[in-house]
């Protein structure tokens, strides 16, 4: 019976620090699998198909139109000016205006992948960590603090043009000066440029955050094989 006994510990002793080694080599295994060198080049691509996807999306013809989502509507602050000109009839010319701010930040969309691609050549082993072990957005997050303001100064001319290619701005002063012309009622003038030029950044975060969540949550959505490794190892 001792004997039995004996055994049966020593069986016990012998598994536990089996299983005590294969969870050491797992663990040691598991820590070879991902170089931070391979996170980092992981990230980036990933990051890289995240803003071209997110890009091309809302630049091709009705991108931000036809997406309830990041559909750019008439200025909030300008609202009054809407509601206004629907009353009096003119809300075909309104509808009108809304499509044309909607072609011209579908135009300028078209500008920003050179800059969120070179956001993403300058991110640090540091940042790639912080990603892969964040949230969903965490790499939208990067970009947002990183690219923001060059987008911003780069995006804001390129609206411009854009606004006055489709005519948006001659509408839209059109439509400003037939209801400031209206007896008694507060001028309204707000900055089409820039209203513009921030509702098309916005757009853009939330489809490449969007992107982002696709590449974490589902494996068919990583392109390449290190993709797969570093989201696979989270």
């Amino acid at each position: 019976m001792k004997y039995v006994v004996f055994s049966l510990c020593l069986l016990f002793s012998l598994s536990a620090t089996a299983q005590l080694n294969l969870n050491k080599i797992k663990n040691a295994v598991k820590g070879e699998k991902l170089s931070s060198e391979e996170v980092g080049n992981g990230l980036k691509e990933a990051l890289t198909q995240g803003v071209s996807k997110g890009a091309d999306l809302v630049s091709k013809t009705d991108g931000y139109l036809k997406n309830p989502s990041i559909k750019i509507p008439f200025p909030a602050e300008a609202k009054r000016v809407e509601s206004r000109l629907r009353e009096m009839g003119m809300g075909g010319e309104v509808d009108k205006f809304i499509v044309s701010l909607n072609r011209a930040a579908e135009d300028a969309a078209k500008e920003a992948k050179p800059i969120f691609i070179a956001a993403i050549k300058q991110m640090t082993i540091e940042d790639a960590w912080n990603i892969l072990k964040g949230e969903d957005n965490a790499a939208t997050v990067y970009l947002t603090r990183t690219t923001s303001p060059e987008l911003k100064e780069k995006f804001l001319p390129v609206v411009k043009a854009s606004l006055a290619k489709v005519s948006a701005t001659k509408y839209y002063a059109d439509l400003v000066n037939t209801y400031n012309k209206i007896p008694l009622v507060e001028k309204a003038n707000p900055n089409l440029d820039e209203y513009a030029t921030n509702k098309a950044i916005e757009g853009l975060f939330f489809m490449i955050a969007q992107e982002e969540k696709n590449i974490r949550e589902n494996p068919g959505a990583r392109t390449s094989a290190l993709m797969k490794k570093v989201f696979s190892a989270q």
